[in-house]
C-alpha cells in the first residue's frame, strides 16, 4: 500500500512540475457588451421598481451623479490606451454611482428596492473590476461625501433620478469604454 501512496505522490509531484515549467496566460478581460445589457437592464428594472414603490421609497434627497452628456467627437478619436481621461471620467463616474446608490439604498425600507439597489452596487462593482481587467491604467480617488461637485458631475434630487443617470450612464460612457478598449477591439476582430 505505502508503494502505491508513494508512487501516487511521485506523480502527482511530477505533474505539477511539469506544469510550472509552462506560464499561465493571464485572464482575458471581459469585452462581451451581452454582460453590461445585463446590467443596463438591472438598472431599468430598478427603475421599474422605483415606479412602483409605494411605501419605504427613500426620503427626497440630493446625490451627485456622474454627467451622461457625451461629447461624440471627443469619444470617436479617442486611444484608450493612450488616452486615461475617458477611463477616469468613466471610473469616477462609476464611483460616484456606488456612492449615491449606497447613500439612497440606507433610506429605503421597502425590501424590493433595497434588494435592487444592492445589486445595482454590485453590478457597478463589478463593471469596476472588468475595466480593471482592461488594464486602462486608471487609479481614481473615490470622492468623499462632502466633496463639491465636480465639472463631470451634477447633483439629482431624487432617488428615480438617480436612477435615470445610472442607466444612462450605463448606456453612454461605459458603452462606449468597452467598446474603444484596445483588448476589446483585437478580441471583436
Amino acid at each position: 500500500i505505502c508503494l502505491f501512496v508513494c508512487l501516487g505522490l511521485v506523480s502527482v509531484l511530477i505533474v505539477f512540475v511539469w506544469l510550472g515549467g509552462n506560464q499561465v496566460s493571464p485572464l482575458r478581460p471581459i469585452c462581451d457588451l451581452r454582460v453590461l445589457e445585463h446590467f443596463i437592464r438591472e438598472a431599468q428594472d430598478s427603475e421599474v421598481i422605483m415606479r412602483g414603490c409605494r411605501g419605504g421609497c427613500g426620503a427626497m434627497k440630493s446625490y451627485f451623479v456622474p454627467l451622461t452628456s457625451v461629447d461624440f467627437a471627443f469619444w470617436e478619436h479617442i486611444d484608450v490606451s493612450h488616452d486615461a481621461l475617458a477611463a477616469v471620467e468613466v471610473q469616477t463616474g462609476l464611483s460616484l454611482l456606488v456612492q449615491a446608490l449606497s447613500t439612497a439604498m440606507k433610506a429605503v425600507s421597502n425590501s424590493r428596492l433595497a434588494s435592487a439597489l444592492d445589486n445595482n452596487i454590485s453590478n457597478i462593482h463589478s463593471l469596476s473590476q472588468i475595466l480593471h481587467s482592461l488594464d486602462l491604467q486608471v487609479s481614481t480617488v473615490l470622492p468623499d461625501d462632502s466633496a463639491p461637485a465636480s465639472t463631470q458631475s451634477q447633483e439629482v434630487s431624487s432617488l428615480p433620478e438617480l436612477l435615470q443617470v445610472q442607466s444612462s450612464f450605463l448606456r453612454g460612457k461605459v458603452r462606449l469604454l468597452l467598446s474603444a478598449a484596445p483588448a476589446c477591439q483585437r478580441q471583436n476582430s
